[in-house]
């Protein structure tokens, strides 16, 4: 159900959406930490700086809000809390006079349910804010709940997949990067336990673990009772030229992030049943259209190398009997950070296009996916070694500046020449912007992963909701 009515002022927007659980499982989710911050929109420059409780009557969340140059925040309080049929969120601080939000659940058929979100509000600016702001306002609400409910089915049906299996203890490493920070709240809305390793010192209780990757610092008896882990953390390659310095740290952080890790999970007493660490397609080199999949040699060049050294570094783990998956990242699509958020302002402007020739491929995946490989991995105990994680069709740069454009709603008709790129960026521009790398996520889909954005603009409009 979408739309909505007007008595008075009070303004109505509502829409259904049917999930594939129980209704008590899809009233739990949202009782476990971090469903509120898996379900904000990645568009919106949204964060949750405080909270006291979860969703029972009195819990409160405050949350902080950026919106061009200003701010602002919501204090947030919970009400009519009704399991597993209803709770309510009532603003007691915001940009609205009124603002109240009903989740309502109900049983459907075959084990599953419905969810109904109602908003109940009303424009500030009296008159003149329901002439100017009501459609705007809409707008912004169909976004948000199509992403949230949409993200929300899709969860709920990939643990659901999963049922039957104990929850997990995962520990984390880079649980504050692009993937490492929905990952987490990914996992805990699905009933599992996260622990952060984190560099410096661990705060008590608050589920971190202290560890150096650069000099081999670790306590292996602090891994206890860990079931799995994810390994994501190394140094960014993107942010500007590459010199000596920037390319050793690159290495370092990968390579001796790994060993550091994997070493202490070897001497773990009860080691990890799954290793999932990161990789990159980077290890395929500059490749032309060549189909590459899992079977394919490596390529070379810097980034090749430091991939062959970084997967070799999960062989302590692996001698040690943990069953060790390296994914092969793609370009990751979220508009929070990484190459996407890097294109929207210049694309958004109109002044977005091409590099060089725009015939070479850019294997991408979209945030949700990645987040999905990572389970899919966890959970699947056939998929051990190395797996592709990009979407099915990559695209080349003409196609893909071409798609961001159209879903923009702008021009793409800037283009940088190869010459200009090698000037200004030097080898990290052949490296990251000129090759081609058309890989396809063969072992992904020999192991019947379903991918949740599977084409480039499907994903895009999801991404940064520009869907109407």
């Amino acid at each position: 159900m979408r739309g909505g009515k007007r008595a008075m002022n009070i303004e109505y927007y509502a829409r259904r959406v049917e999930l594939p659980v129980p209704v008590d499982e899809a009233f739990a989710w949202h009782e476990r930490p971090g469903a509120l911050e898996r379900l904000i929109p990645p568009w919106q420059n949204v964060e949750v700086i405080g909270r006291t409780g979860g969703i029972r009557d009195g819990d409160r969340v405050e949350l902080r809000q950026k919106v061009g140059p200003t701010s602002f925040r919501w204090l947030v309080e919970h009400c009519d809390y009704r399991p597993p049929h209803q709770f309510r969120d009532v603003a007691l601080r915001g940009p609205f006079p009124h603002w109240k939000h009903t989740h309502r659940f109900e049983s459907a058929d075959e084990g599953t349910s419905r969810l109904e979100d109602e908003v109940e509000f009303t424009l500030p600016g009296g008159r003149l804010g329901r002439m100017l702001g009501d459609k705007t306002v809409r707008s912004q609400l169909r976004q948000t709940f199509r992403y949230r409910q949409r993200t929300l089915a899709d969860d709920l049906a990939a643990h659901a997949k999963a049922a039957g299996r104990p929850p997990m203890r995962v520990a984390i490493t880079g649980s504050s990067g692009l993937v490492g920070t929905p990952l987490r709240h990914f996992l805990t809305t699905g009933g599992h336990e996260v622990v952060r390793l984190v560099r410096g010192e661990a705060r008590p209780g608050r589920g971190e673990i202290a560890w150096d990757p650069t000099d081999g610092s670790l306590d292996p008896t602090a891994l206890e009772g860990i079931t799995a882990v994810v390994h994501l953390a190394g140094e960014s390659i993107a942010g500007g030229r590459w010199n000596d310095e920037k390319k050793r740290r690159i290495r370092e952080s990968r390579v001796q992030g790994t060993h550091t890790l994997c070493e202490a999970l070897a001497r773990m007493e009860r080691p990890p049943e799954v290793l999932v660490s990161a990789s990159a397609i980077g290890i395929y080199g500059d490749r032309g259209d060549e189909v590459l999949d899992e079977h394919s040699v490596a390529g070379e060049g810097f980034l090749a190398d430091v991939c062959r050294q970084w997967e070799a570094a999960t062989e302590p783990a692996q001698q040690r009997g943990i069953r060790v998956v390296r994914l092969r990242f793609g370009m990751i699509l979220s508009p929070r950070g990484g190459a996407l958020a890097t294109m929207l302002p210049v694309f958004k402007y109109g002044a977005g296009g091409q590099v060089g020739s725009g015939r070479q491929y850019m294997s991408w995946i979209s945030v949700d996916d990645a987040l999905g490989a990572i389970h899919h991995a966890l959970v699947t105990e056939a998929m051990a070694g190395p797996a592709n994680a990009v979407a099915p069709e990559p695209a080349t740069n003409a196609e893909f500046t071409r798609t961001l454009a159209r879903v923009l709603h702008r021009p793409a008709v800037a283009w940088m020449p190869a010459l200009a790129a090698r000037a200004g960026l030097g080898e990290m521009a052949d490296s990251l912007l000129l090759a081609s790398a058309r890989v396809v996520p063969r072992r992904l889909q020999e192991l019947d992963y379903s991918f949740r954005q599977p084409e480039l603009e499907l994903a895009l409009w999801h991404l940064l909701g520009r869907a109407e």
